[in-house]
Formats: structure tokens, sequence, C-alpha cells
């Protein structure tokens, strides 16, 4: 699926081009100036590739990424909706730097979103010599679709097809006596699912290019009848189908912010939530043909040999979990995302790290500039995952790492996750992923964690008053 027999035909009459410049490296070392590209989906939960093990869909081009490289599992969005992650993917911040919590926040300090421009990816690269390039959904604070200030030049506002099909011809016309360059190719593809409940409650309402993609995506197989298609075909509902026990307060507040989301929760049957899972994976596999389009160009061109791919996503989607679709809420299936990075000269390939945490948010800059040997901007809590993909065993990489959403803020250690919100009765939620990966059932009053969750809590809270957020912390109970 994806790619159309015209797109095939166009690339079929695009030629290679020689390698940058006296970029030869047959001795497998590393590149003083390597290209960069960075492909990101919209919308992607981490469990959204086969090669993940998910039988339900197949995304070869993901995978093929994922095998020449590292595929981090424990990767998280800063915050789990598209403004804010990728204010932090741009820059290496917390959204809570600039105030902003959910994607309609008002930025009242424009100034400072202004001053971080010189300190974003697109900036600091054009300042060390490179070519910057973003084709695709843009989608960030005060600027909005407009990414010149951010440090690029835009090769194409399309979000689809045609951004593969221009970033193809962007890879296949590239000089050798031309500068390194980074491409920031950004796909929508996914977000789509977000129509289909909206369109349950308004029929219709969704047009053009967004009606045509969930129209496919909803097709049954040719020859199949509906019996057979839900008996062997359609995904089936997740472990975790129901709601949470002892659902934050806060999830009810959201779902009630946009009545489509409360009319699906309550009126959505079995199939009304399996026909969104079928839907979810035929548009994932859908991106991962526009994917291949742009890696087919960068393996004919010549220029693989001396570019650094990373693959991830912005956020992901509940995907029929707790009775949700859509994203904002901090559970796994919407916060943890995709974060592959593949370059040619690493000595081991195909790993697979589910060891450490990682935000793709906080550690994309600090993680390019150490590519390319330039120091990062001050002030920045992530860090470079070089090393890690180097298989360098370090003893000092943060045991936690931190997760905001616009109700409430989050300390994450890989096993326990904790929740402190600014609403509701129920403020609080502790889950042990090692007992219950699918998060059923807040822990909070478990007197068996009692300490666990008094130092996690600690810990947040002294996080969010070191960096300046304003929050009333919980009664002691």
């Amino acid at each position: 699926m994806g790619i159309t027999h015209k797109t095939r035909f166009t690339l079929g009459l695009m030629l290679p081009m020689t390698v940058l410049g006296s970029c030869a490296n047959s001795g497998n070392k590393a590149f003083e100036h390597p290209n960069i590209l960075i492909i990101m989906t919209d919308q992607q939960s981490a469990s959204m590739m086969s090669c993940t093990g998910n039988k339900w869909l197949k995304t070869p081009a993901m995978d093929a990424i994922a095998s020449a490289g590292i595929r981090f599992t424990c990767a998280y969005a800063t915050n789990p909706v598209s403004v804010p992650s990728r204010f932090s993917l741009q820059t290496g911040r917390f959204p809570s730097e600039i105030g902003m919590r959910k994607n309609d926040t008002p930025v009242i300090d424009k100034a400072k979103v202004q001053s971080l421009y010189s300190k974003s990816i697109g900036n600091l690269f054009q300042q060390a010599g490179y070519q910057t390039y973003y084709g695709g959904k843009v989608h960030l604070p005060v600027t909005g679709s407009k990414i010149k200030p951010w440090g690029y030049e835009p090769l194409t506002l399309d979000e689809r097809d045609s951004l593969a099909i221009v970033c193809a011809d962007f890879l296949l016309n590239r000089k050798k006596e031309d500068k390194p360059f980074l491409l920031f190719a950004s796909f929508i593809n996914l977000h789509d699912i977000c129509r289909l409940a909206i369109n349950w409650e308004q029929p219709d309402r969704s047009k053009g290019k967004v009606a045509m993609e969930l129209d496919k995506a909803l097709l049954l197989p040719e020859g199949i009848s509906e019996e057979e298609f839900f008996k062997k075909i359609c995904p089936p509902l997740p472990d975790n189908h129901q709601p949470m026990v002892g659902e934050l307060s806060s999830v009810d507040s959201l779902i009630k912010l946009r009545s489509f989301r409360n009319i699906v929760r309550e009126k959505w049957s079995e199939k009304d939530w399996r026909m969104h899972r079928w839907a979810y994976m035929r548009l994932t596999e859908r991106v991962d043909g526009q994917i291949a389009l742009v890696m087919d160009a960068l393996k004919k061109s010549g220029l693989s040999e001396n570019t650094i791919v990373i693959f991830t996503s912005d956020h992901g989607d509940h995907d029929a979990s707790h009775k949700l679709e859509h994203k904002t809420i901090l559970y796994e299936e919407a916060a943890n995302i995709p974060f592959i990075i593949s370059y040619p000269w690493m000595k081991q390939k195909g790993i697979v790290d589910n060891e450490h945490l990682v935000s793709n948010g906080l550690d994309l800059l600090p993680t390019l500039c150490d590519f390319i040997g330039i120091q990062s901007p001050t002030g920045l809590m992530g860090r470079s995952v070089v090393p890690l993909t180097k298989q360098e065993k370090l003893t000092d990489w943060p045991n936690h790492i931190y997760l905001e959403t616009e109700t409430g803020y989050m300390i994450h250690n890989g096993q326990y996750k904790y929740e402190l919100d600014d609403i509701g009765k129920i403020s609080e939620m502790f889950i042990d992923l090692k007992m219950d990966k699918g998060e059923t059932k807040n822990l909070i009053d478990s007197p068996k964690y009692k300490n666990t969750i008094d130092s996690l809590r600690s810990e947040l809270i002294m996080s969010l008053t070191n960096r300046g957020i304003p929050f009333n912390p919980p009664v002691a109970k």
C-alpha cells in the first residue's frame, strides 16, 4: 500500500547522482560532515511498526531503517500533542518553558519563542555550514505553518505523496559540490485517524485529501465477507480496552472538552473500535509507502553512505486502549513513540535498545549537534544518544524522564509512572508497568508502593520547582 503507480513511474525516471564531494567512505568510518535526513510521522505509537512484532500491519520501510540502525523502545514525547511536542523537537526544551501545554495555548511571551529561533535545529545547522530544508506539516508556536524563522528553506507544504516525491527529487538531484544538508520530512497521514471519531459525531465533516485517505483506510479487502473480515483479518480489541480502574479525573474532563470523544467512548460498538484500529494501521502502511519512496531515492542517489537517518513521531494514538482514540493523555499508547537512528558506519546494526529512556523532544537536538561536532545550546536537559548508538556502556544515563500534558506532569523511570495533575478529585496516578503493562489499574493508594510513590512525587515536584513551574503540591495522605 502507499505508493501510487504514478509515484513509482516518477521515481523510475529519476537518475541517481554521485556521492557528495570527497566523501567516499570505503573505510566505514564516520564522516566529518554527514548529511542528516529526519523523517517524522504524525500520531504514530511506538508499537505501530511490524518490526515491533505487530502482526496486524506491514511497514517494510520503517523496518528497514530499524534493521540498519538502532531502535529505542523506551522513547517518549515531551507532551503527546502536536505543537508542544514539535516545539520540543526543534529546540530541545520543554513546552512549559514557554507556557505551552496544549495545541491552542496562546503564547504570551512571543519574544521568548523568537529568542529560541537561533538556538533551534535549523538555524544551528545553518550556522554550521549546512543547507537546511523542511517539507510537510510544520505546526509550531507563533509561526504556525511558516518554517523559515526556524532556519529551514521550505521544500513543500504538502504533507503526503507530493512531499515524498519532492524529497525524492531533492535527494536525486544533489550535486557532489553541494554543501552537506539537513532535510526534515514531516508526514501527516496517520493523523487522519483523528477524523474518524469527529466524523462519527458530524458526518461528512472531512473533505478533500483527509476524506479520501480515510475512505481508502476503511475499505475491506476485496472478496472478503464482513463476517470473515471481523473473524480473521480485522485486529481485535486491545487487552486494555476498558477504562482504567481509578482513572484520573482529568481523563473525564478532557473527554468532555471534545464532545465527539465522549460520544464514541459511550456509543462505539466493538466493531466500531476495531474498524478504528484497522484504519489506523492502513494509514500507517500508507505513510510507510511514502517513506519507502524517500529511502529508495536516498539509496539510488549514492548519498546513503554519508547520511544519518532518524525516524520518529510527535506523539501516538490511544488506538482503542481505555476506550480512547486521539492523544493528549499520558498513557503509553499516546506518549511512547518510535525513535530510530541509522547510519552506515555503525559497527552493530539491527539493535533494539530496551534499556535507556529517551525523550525525543529533549534528546534529538543534542544528538544532532554531537553527530557533527558542534556545541549544544546551554541550559538543555536532554543528552546525545550517539554513545548509545555505538553501544558504549554509560553509567550516568538518566534513570527517569519527565513528561507533560495540559492537565499535569509525569515522572517515568521505565517501570514506574507517577502523574500529578492540576485538577480533579483523583489527581495522582501510579503505574507499575512490569506488573500492569496495559495500565489497567491506578495503584496510587496501594500501601505496597507507598515509599516508591513518595519518592517519585518528591522528585517530580523538585523538578517542577527547579524549572520554575508553579504547582500546588498535593495534600499528604
